[in-house]
């Protein structure tokens, strides 16, 4: 079954995009995700912090 997030404090970086959200035992987390096409990239942080570095230094590797 998947999962229903509700994102808030949505930025873009580049290609990235960064959000927050509640996970399913009410501790806020954060993801950044890559919406260039074919890329895939796609990551779960504990701090909006990490989230935004990552998406600051994500290159695609897409062929």
């Amino acid at each position: 079954m998947p999962a229903n997030r509700r994102f808030s404090r949505v930025i873009r970086i580049g290609p990235v995009q960064v959000g927050t959200y509640y996970d399913g035992r009410g501790r806020e987390a954060h993801a950044a995700v890559c919406t260039a096409p074919r890329c895939g990239f796609s990551a779960d942080y504990d701090s909006r912090a990490a989230a935004e570095l990552a998406a600051r230094t994500h290159r695609c590797h897409v062929r």
